[in-house]
């Protein structure tokens, strides 16, 4: 595929196999002159990607590697101070840039990481896994979780650049690609109905054209953020599925069971929130029934037991977002569409809840 480029708010995303080539012109521009490259990487792309890039790109041979371990629980304050500590004993200043080797959780914290030491700087995403490539590598929003709650220390800041390399891919594990694919399946439920179309007809195992997937969906967020870069109104369109989805996370984290990833989370917050969507907002009962269809065709489906859906409820009312007891939630009255700030009250999630529990 040839390199494909999007404009993003301050910063270009480019995609396609030939990546490298457009790296080495960037680090080749006067303003890179004199950087000092510090590379962040976790375990698997310290072992999977790393030997690549150092291969490909002369630049970073010799650079400095932090290391951090991968996984959810990492991504909070006491790691940002480790990293911070590191970052001052490599006397790292205002001319050093963290290029950011990752997935989705590597993405946020390293460049939260960077956008908050010494008031912030440079940083460059190469994202690694799906969920990295086509949501967390872009779009500003960067931040770090706070005991279980999810993304609730950030700030706003772009990167220099977004370099994705769709044949990084090929080092994932199946489930951890799968995870990704949720924001694929949001990303045509909001925005795009042909999008949708496409995907309903294919299972995931069979997908080849992942390209072609990073490339709209990369297009639909960017498009969305570029309209709304600090999350005011239109951004909200995102939140779709992760609502719920972040509820159902969250209890996870509770029972100390981590076999639910972020992107299973996600889609079973798709089924809820797409019943909700048919109770409020008209949504056709067929189409929920063919999105839930599909959802449980492709994502493992995580059971409720004993008080869990009051548990959610109460989890549910933790969101800032909220007013009073009801509950802010992005909807989808048809195909390719999303309407925000819809509110629902406890009873109507109680039965989204129970429409997802007897589905098992």
């Amino acid at each position: 595929m040839p390199i494909r480029i999007l404009r993003a708010e301050t910063y270009p995303i480019l995609i396609g196999e030939d990546i490298f080539d457009e790296v080495q012109v960037h680090l080749r521009e006067p303003e890179m002159k004199d950087a000092k490259y510090i590379l962040m990487v976790d375990e698997n792309t310290r072992n999977l990607c790393l030997p690549l890039l150092l291969e490909k790109l002369e630049q970073f041979r010799g650079a400095t590697v932090i290391e951090i371990p991968s996984g959810e629980n990492m991504k909070n304050i006491p790691t940002c101070m480790e990293i911070w500590q590191k970052l001052i004993d490599l006397k790292a200043d205002r001319n050093t840039v963290l290029v950011n080797v990752g997935g989705g959780v590597l993405m946020d914290i390293a460049s939260f990481i960077a956008a908050t030491y010494r008031r912030g700087i440079r940083f460059i995403n190469i994202p690694t896994t799906l969920v990295g490539q086509i949501d967390a590598a872009f779009g500003g929003k960067v931040g770090v979780n706070l005991s279980d709650l999810k993304n609730q220390i950030g700030v706003f800041a772009n990167p220099d650049a977004v370099y994705i390399y769709p044949a990084l891919l090929k080092t994932l594990p199946v489930m951890d690609k799968l995870s990704g694919f949720a924001e694929v399946v949001k990303y045509a439920l909001i925005m795009d109905q042909h999008f949708w179309k496409l995907l309903r007809n294919v299972n995931f195992v069979q997908i080849k054209f992942w390209d072609d997937i990073i490339f709209r969906s990369v297009e639909i967020k960017n498009r969305i953020v570029k309209n709304d870069p600090f999350d005011k109104r239109l951004r909200k369109r995102l939140n779709f599925g992760h609502t719920i989805g972040h509820a159902f996370e969250t209890l996870a984290i509770h029972r100390m069971d981590q076999s639910l990833s972020h992107g299973s989370s996600v889609a079973m917050g798709i089924i809820c929130e797409t019943f909700l969507s048919s109770k409020i907002k008209g949504l056709p009962w067929e189409i929920m029934e063919e999105i839930a269809s599909y959802i449980l065709q492709n994502f493992p489906y995580y059971p409720l037991e004993g008080d869990d859906m009051g548990k959610i409820i109460k989890i549910l009312q933790q969101d800032q977002k909220n007013a009073g007891e009801s509950v802010n939630f992005t909807l989808i009255p048809s195909l390719g569409h999303a309407l925000i700030d819809q509110y629902c009250d406890p009873e109507t999630i109680l039965s989204c809840l129970q429409f997802y529990r007897e589905l098992d």
